[in-house]
């Protein structure tokens, strides 16, 4: 018996299911991520009542009195994507509230499982060889999920080349790239007088409505310019040279 698939077409998926939003404080960020199905929060403010409505999943390092680890955001992580992975469940989307606070609790949770205060201090780069294999291995984990994936981030100002502020995601530039790698759409949040706007600012293609199979990710997405195309009309065929 072969385990070779049939050389035949297939009907792709085009439906995006993993999103990174980002900005400012106060900008809707979490009151967008609240729109997508059936979510659960992985929070990194310690307090699942700060995250809104949803089920929270806490974030954090857990030390016993003598500051040793007892439970480290990595075995949190990992125990949590496994049931999602391996139990039953309704949910149907996994929050990340906010990813550049994972990777300082990663970092964090390293240094203290090897007794140093920076990853620069385990000898022949492993400290920093360990941190890039866990986030690679949280990001492919969870696009490996059956579920939506969206990323949080505040915004923070950076310079470009000639030296102007320009507003950009507070994640490091090392990880954002590991992370929009493997992401879909990338939307920033921003609140202007009354106003609360998204904007596209990433993008790996363009989708088209009749593309996106699940009702809720295209209410969504409606609302938000240049995230869909709309779909051209089909033409009508004609039978004579002036087209009447």
């Amino acid at each position: 018996m072969t385990i070779l698939p049939k050389n035949e077409p297939h009907q792709p998926h085009n439906t995006p299911r993993n999103f990174f939003i980002w900005g400012a404080t106060m900008s809707g960020k979490s009151y967008l991520a609240s729109y997508f199905p059936d979510s659960i929060v992985f929070s990194t403010d310690g307090n699942e009542k700060n995250s809104g409505t949803r089920p929270t999943i806490a974030l954090q390092n857990k030390v016993n009195a003598q500051g040793k680890i007892t439970e480290s955001v990595i075995d949190i992580l990992d125990k949590y994507i496994l049931a999602l992975r391996t139990e039953q469940h309704s949910f149907k989307t996994v929050v990340i509230d906010v990813i550049e606070d994972v990777t300082v609790l990663i970092e964090q949770a390293i240094c203290m499982e090897n007794n140093v205060k920076s990853l620069s201090d385990i000898p022949y780069g492993k400290g920093y060889s360990m941190f890039n294999s866990m986030l690679q291995e949280l990001v492919i984990d969870l696009k490996a999920l059956k579920m939506n994936v969206v990323y949080i981030s505040r915004e923070v100002m950076r310079t470009d080349s000639n030296d102007n502020p320009v507003p950009a995601p507070a994640l490091k530039d090392k990880y954002y790239n590991v992370v929009n790698g493997n992401c879909d759409i990338v939307i920033r949040t921003q609140h202007l007088g009354t106003r609360y706007i998204q904007t596209v600012t990433d993008i790996r293609r363009k989708y088209k409505q009749s593309e996106i199979d699940d009702p809720q990710i295209l209410r969504i997405l409606s609302a938000i310019p240049g995230a869909l195309v709309k779909d051209m009309p089909a033409q009508t065929q004609t039978n004579n040279k002036d087209g009447k």
